[in-house]
Order: C-alpha cells, then sequence, then structure tokens
C-alpha cells in the first residue's frame, strides 16, 4: 500500500495489485479544493507504471464538477497508456451526476471494486 495523501476533507490510498493495476481508494469529498490530491496520486500511479486504475468511490461523501472532470482527465491518461480506469461502488447520487452528464457513456462504471476488476 502507498501511504495516504490527504487533506482536511479527502484521504486518497493506493494499493497495488498485480501486474499494471492498482485500485484508488477516495474518502471523504472531491472537490476543487481536494481534487488535487487525488489527481497526484493518481499520476504518481501512473508514473510508477500502473495503468490499469480502479477507483475506488464507495466512501466519496460528495463530488462536485472538477471531480467529474478530473475523472475524465485520468481516462484519457490512462488510455493514452494503453490502459484503462474504472469507477467502482459510487453512490446513487454520484452515479446519477455521472448519467446526467452521459459520463457514464465513457467511464465504465461497476457496482464494486470486485466487479471492476474482473471485467
Amino acid at each position: 500500500m502507498i501511504p495516504a495523501m490527504a487533506s482536511d476533507i479527502l484521504t486518497v490510498t493506493v494499493v497495488d495489485g498485480d501486474g499494471a493495476g492498482a485500485v484508488i481508494t477516495a474518502t471523504g469529498e472531491i472537490d476543487r479544493d481536494s481534487r488535487g490530491d487525488l489527481r497526484d496520486a493518481a499520476e504518481n500511479t501512473l508514473s510508477r507504471g500502473r495503468h490499469q486504475l480502479i477507483l475506488d468511490l464507495a466512501a466519496v461523501t460528495f463530488c462536485d464538477s472538477s471531480g467529474l472532470s478530473l475523472f475524465v482527465d485520468l481516462h484519457r491518461q490512462t488510455e493514452a497508456r494503453d490502459g484503462w480506469l474504472r469507477l467502482a461502488a459510487a453512490s446513487p447520487d454520484l452515479r446519477s451526476m455521472l448519467a446526467v452528464t452521459h459520463l457514464d457513456r465513457l467511464l465504465a462504471v461497476y457496482d464494486t471494486v470486485e466487479a471492476a476488476a474482473a471485467s
């Protein structure tokens, strides 16, 4: 496990998996003030050769448009490295935001981390 990055409202942990994969877990709120912590953790993970990312959102209590924008950026960064980004365990509110913005058509969204890993 990679040490957690934490702000007052968001904690991010990274667990490397087999091969090129990693699970990034976000706990708390993703907004314009905290998105940098998640971005930095993801970019650090990508720089270590982990291009298949599962973003565990089960403990995210709030996500604004800057968080959604970050998901799109990370999707593009992983694809540029022949990898992928999968969102897992998003709350009903976050899933609704993804649907309303049609990002659920661009981003792979799974009910659980296990389902994202198995796909």
